[in-house]
């Protein structure tokens, strides 16, 4: 996960996860925009050479890419500028293994004279590493092809990571014993497991001191990871996926759900327009969804 420089001169860090699924399977939840919206963040994808993926983090917060190599179903790269760095390059590798899973693999890739931005390119890998890639195994795991009803909700805080995240765990009543979360009772509906966060791997324990995104959240935290990863049963079947972090002197509230399914389609109005509620009652600059 560390930086490292490849023969062609190029800074590059990556990641990687051991999936269920085969090539082919594995390949429609990252090479497809249905698929990748089913985990990740709403995205497109034009699937082929010269083509665009659009993945949007938020309102204005769209990461806009070109399609510059296409072999389904084992990789694809995709390039994007960036202001102040030139070209960044993605590359997505899907890896068969015995036994019906996947090593699924993030590379990315950049020309820099300078170590200015190897921190931040850290904080990606560790982002992959620990939040996103798991996100990843739990939908093919448990929900693979099913159709999604995804929603994302985003507030702002004036207050430290520390203590914004405190407010967000105000209304979830986590049980770590028998690792169960349910809502409090002035919160909206939810319930179901929680998926423990626990790292080990000493590369990405240097992150959290190097990349400096990671470090500013963790900062005040006491060990603890303001982000939380759940399988849910209510309000109906899929996962949440919750966390704070840094951003413009403030701090970014993010609730990310993905509900599968009927039963999905049906709950997802509803707990869009609850929790939001929710947000907006609890941080006032509360951004629209």
């Amino acid at each position: 996960m560390p930086v490292k420089r490849g023969e062609d001169g190029r800074r590059y860090v990556e990641a990687e996860v051991e999936v269920p699924g085969s090539p082919e399977e594995v390949w429609q939840a990252i090479a497809t925009g249905t698929g990748i919206s089913s985990w990740f963040v709403p995205t497109t994808v034009d699937e082929r050479v010269g083509g665009k993926t659009v993945c949007s983090f938020g309102p204005g917060m769209e990461s806009v890419a070109t399609i510059t190599a296409w072999n389904p179903p084992h990789s694809f790269v995709a390039e994007a500028e960036q202001p102040g760095m030139g070209t960044i390059a993605t590359e997505w590798i899907v890896e068969a293994r015995d036994g019906g899973t996947c090593i699924v693999r993030v590379v990315h890739r950049w020309f820099a004279d300078t170590d200015d931005w190897d921190g931040e390119f850290e904080g990606h890998a560790y982002a992959w590493a620990t939040s996103f890639f798991p996100i990843l195994r739990l939908y093919l795991t448990h929900f693979a092809g099913q159709p999604c009803s995804a929603f994302d909700l985003s507030a702002f805080s004036a207050s430290p990571p520390a203590e914004t995240w405190r407010t967000v765990r105000s209304g979830l009543d986590v049980d770590a014993a028998a690792r169960r979360v349910q809502s409090t009772p002035d919160a909206p509906t939810l319930s179901g497991v929680v998926e423990p966060k626990i790292i080990t791997d000493p590369e990405l324990l240097r992150a959290q001191e190097r990349a400096p995104l990671v470090k500013a959240t963790m900062q005040g935290m006491d060990g603890e990871h303001p982000e939380l990863l759940l399988r849910l049963d209510q309000p109906a079947p899929g996962l949440a996926h919750m966390f704070v972090m840094p951003m413009g002197g403030q701090t970014l509230v993010t609730m990310r759900f993905f509900l599968y399914g009927d039963r999905g389609a049906a709950a997802a109005p509803e707990a869009q327009r609850a929790w939001q509620d929710w947000l907006a009652s609890r941080f006032p600059q509360a951004a629209p969804a």
